[in-house]
């Protein structure tokens, strides 16, 4: 661990927007450098950003030698490395249930609406505005059912938390928040997710969540 984070982000990323929450619940201090996703085609794909990414995605997490790419795999990095404030339960079945809704989200959801699908879409596939937005919210809609329904069942056993889990935000709330910033952009209706929305209103009463939102960001509409 070093002195000094540093994170490659984009202030619209979903991904990226996951690991500004976390490090800023952790209070972690960290400098934030702009890879600019569409910009002579986007900056992921220089030749110095491939170096430091193959994948030619963001987020990246640099901390001393370690360089950290993929959203969960960094939020696990940094909860087990700067433990003072834990956003993955410790013990079971609270730890597990995390990390599968937070992959439910992080993995089922967001990687079919991220920016390299859509353009492959619109470009390879000729889809045009409507089919595109039509594709967002079958598939945004299809997880929030899901996840709505796992949320409401943790309620049944667990008793009502403000959050997803608990009432501390963890990695599911981590990666929610920014899913359903998302789905707003794209104009998804979320008034059948009620459980869904009153976790998002709790998180951002938070700095932490505040702080980390995409217009607050120094890159923001650049």
């Amino acid at each position: 661990m070093s002195e000094q984070i540093t994170l490659y982000g984009y202030w619209r990323s979903s991904a990226a927007y996951r690991v500004r929450i976390c490090l800023n619940l952790k209070e972690i201090q960290y400098e934030s450098k702009s890879v600019h996703l569409v910009r002579e085609g986007g900056e992921q794909h220089s030749e110095e950003y491939h170096k430091l990414n193959a994948s030619e995605l963001v987020p990246v997490l640099v901390d001393g030698e370690l360089r950290l790419n993929q959203s969960l795999a960094i939020i696990q990095y940094l909860d087990e490395n700067y433990p003072d404030v834990a956003v993955i339960p410790k013990r079971s079945p609270l730890r597990y249930q995390a990390l599968s809704m937070a992959q439910d989200i992080a993995i089922e959801i967001h990687p079919l609406n991220n920016l390299r699908v859509l353009q492959y879409l619109e470009g390879e596939l000729a889809c045009d505005a409507e089919r595109k937005v039509a594709w967002i919210h079958h598939w945004i809609n299809k997880g929030f059912s899901s996840l709505e329904e796992k949320l409401a069942a943790h309620r049944k056993t667990y008793g009502d938390c403000k959050f997803s889990l608990t009432d501390s935000p963890s990695i599911v709330d981590i990666c929610l928040v920014p899913q359903v910033y998302n789905a707003l952009r794209f104009g998804v209706d979320l008034a059948t997710y009620p459980i869904i929305n009153s976790i998002v209103e709790a998180c951002y009463q938070l700095p932490a969540f505040i702080d980390a939102m995409p217009e607050h960001q120094p890159d923001a509409n650049s």
